[in-house]
């Protein structure tokens, strides 16, 4: 394995090291900051360079040679002019003459505007505009008034003519070759400029990639070296080596956060230590709360059992007094035989609910698929008499089918609807059973139009043996909605009060709905091949 070069001062702890990140910060930021500085101002320099000499080729030499050509056509012009009235002697003739001299005049005053401080081009200017005004004084305007008087001009006079205007020619020549070389001269030094540009940026380039590089492993071996320890040994202690210390060396923030989180290792340490207790603790004391379930569930078993048979004995005397000996003791006697007889009966009652409670969930069968609406059915034919004596008329929607146990859930539709029957106004009861699927569950809703519940006493209803109304108002032991969610729960539902019903009640409750079966007849196109080659 190569082993990383790092920094003696990185090595030892001391200098730079030890600096705050802070610090790293400004320094790494004023490093680079300077270097963009100058790279900038480089680049921008030669840059501006360039800009200068494509300015002044563009802008001054291209255009002074295009007024140099409209200079030399207005004397040509000119000439032609005078030739055309020499040989015609008209005057229309010699009215373009004059339009040549205006040209003419434009095209130096801006071939001085655009090139005037060339030495060189501005001494060819003059030259142009001295021999062009000698020519028009010494020859061309003569010529005029001696055509105008005596209709005609002299060989001699026009071979003075030509040698003069060629001399003019010569002067515009030269001005036009002198523009040429500037302009050659301009697109050498535009050239050399923006081969200076790419040479710059070449070099800042390679200046800042060395800085880059340079503050990157400066910054790794001081900086990210620390926190990469850090983070190891973090990531160690995060999958459970508590015992590995956090200490690590690098930027001050660095080493007081590797202590911090030491420090916060430790006090994790102990506190996994003590929550180890108290999680032993909990775990025998859950033991102890279990088995005493067990045991509770199994006295309260065997108590209901074991009661039966002497409180039947208790019943039976009871009413066997109340008959052999009814009318033949006084009226308070009656009276009291019949108060042990309704007793007895009530605690009948009172002991059966409570061995039913008891089973719910002790004596697991197979859940099997059940039709809800033959459930309610059931429970209809279970209260058969109490719904014709009461007129209760019971509208059923469509049930669907659930996993459940038959009895247990027959109880609890039959729970519902006797306590719908019982608890009952004015009116005859209307009792309407729905059911709706919500995701994965059926929401099941049990309304009446009975006396209904008041919404604070919505979880008290399900507590056992707690009664809202007494015994002589509505009778009954308490037990019925408190078996509804026990058996509910079993099944893996929940059952509650509709608090926002103002008229009647209306009990909800959800079972887990019968999980579809995946159709796997689409996954292997190829299993029909593979049954055929069987």
């Amino acid at each position: 394995m190569v082993e990383e070069v790092v920094p003696r001062w990185s090595r030892d702890g001391k200098g730079g090291a030890q600096w705050p990140l802070r610090r790293w910060l400004s320094v790494t930021i004023g490093v680079l900051v300077l270097v963009f500085a100058g790279a900038v101002l480089a680049v921008s320099l030669a840059i501006s360079a360039q800009s200068d000499e494509r300015s002044t080729l563009v802008d001054r030499i291209d255009p002074a040679v295009q007024e140099a050509l409209r200079l030399d056509t207005a004397l040509v012009d000119q000439e032609a002019a005078l030739r055309g009235f020499a040989l015609t002697a008209r005057e229309d003739f010699i009215a373009p003459y004059g339009e040549g001299v205006d040209r003419q005049d434009a095209a130096m005053f801006r071939l001085r505007e655009l090139v005037g401080g060339h030495r060189g081009i501005a001494a060819e200017l003059d030259r142009v505009q001295r021999e062009a005004d000698l020519w028009r004084s010494e020859y061309v305007e003569p010529s005029i008034e001696r055509i105008r008087t005596s209709g005609v001009l002299s060989a001699e006079r026009n071979a003075e003519g030509k040698l003069r205007f060629d001399q003019v020619r010569g002067s515009t020549t030269s001005l036009r070759d002198t523009l040429s070389t500037a302009r050659d001269d301009g697109r050498a030094s535009l050239t050399a400029a923006a081969n200076r540009v790419v040479a710059v940026c070449v070099i800042v380039a390679a200046v800042l990639l060395a800085v880059f590089v340079l503050l990157a492993v400066t910054l790794r071996a001081a900086v990210a070296r620390p926190l990469v320890q850090l983070a190891t040994r973090v990531r160690r202690v995060a999958d459970g080596d508590f015992q590995h210390a956090l200490r690590v060396s690098g930027p001050r923030e660095v080493t007081e956060l590797s202590g911090d989180v030491d420090s916060m290792r430790r006090r994790i340490l102990d506190e996994v230590a003590v929550q180890r207790e108290i999680n032993a603790e909990l775990d025998s004391r859950t033991e102890d709360l279990k088995r005493s379930n067990a045991e509770l569930e199994q006295f309260a078993y065997v108590a209901s059992h074991d009661l039966q048979e002497p409180l039947r004995k208790v019943a039976s005397f009871c009413q066997l007094l109340e008959r052999r000996y009814k009318g033949q003791l006084d009226e308070r006697a009656d009276q009291y035989i019949g108060f042990a007889v309704d007793g007895a009966k009530r605690m009948q009652v009172l002991i059966n609910d409570l061995l039913a409670f008891s089973r719910v969930g002790r004596h697991s069968r197979e859940q099997v698929p059940v039709d809800c609406a033959d459930l309610v059915a059931q429970a209809r034919a279970n209260l058969a008499e109490s719904i014709e004596e009461s007129g209760a008329e019971i509208e059923v929607g469509d049930l669907p089918t659930v996993l459940g146990e038959t009895p247990l859930l027959t109880a609890v539709f039959q729970n519902l609807i006797g306590n719908a029957v019982k608890f009952r106004g004015a009116e005859p009861p209307r009792v309407r059973i729905t059911a709706e699927r919500e995701a994965e569950q059926w929401l099941f809703s049990v309304a009446d139009n009975g006396i209904g519940i008041e919404a604070e006493f919505a979880e008290r209803v399900f507590v056992i043996f707690q009664r809202l109304h007494s015994k002589e108002a509505y009778p009954g032991t308490g037990i019925g909605l408190a078996m509804c969610r026990k058996i509910i729960e079993y099944h893996g539902g929940r059952i509650w009060l509709d608090p926002e019903v103002q008229h009647g009640t209306r009990f909800l409750f959800t079972l887990p709905a019968i999980p579809e079966p995946v159709d796997n007849t689409e996954s292997d196109p190829t299993e029909p091949e593979k049954a055929e080659v069987t």
